[in-house]
């Protein structure tokens, strides 16, 4: 976790049903890491994306993604 407090993490919008990361490191090579439910972040993320939002994160790579905005949110506890 320390390398994700040194910088700003990286931030994407889902696709619609989007399931794996799509992000390319230097070579162009995918990511495809699966994309898990992010519920302890840090306090520097919360600054950012705000408090109790919903956000997933790659299992590889890190990089975090919101929700598509089109689509209801996953967890009925949100679906308010």
């Amino acid at each position: 976790m320390p390398e994700e407090t040194a910088a700003s993490p990286k931030i994407k919008t889902r696709k619609p049903k989007q399931r794996a990361c799509d992000e390319k490191d230097e070579k162009g090579k995918l990511c495809n890491g699966h994309l898990k439910r992010y519920y302890d972040y840090p306090k520097e993320v919360a600054a950012l994306i705000g408090q109790n939002a919903e956000i997933y994160r790659c299992e590889f790579c890190k990089t975090l993604y919101r929700p598509d905005p089109a689509q209801q949110p996953q967890s009925y506890t949100l679906r308010n």
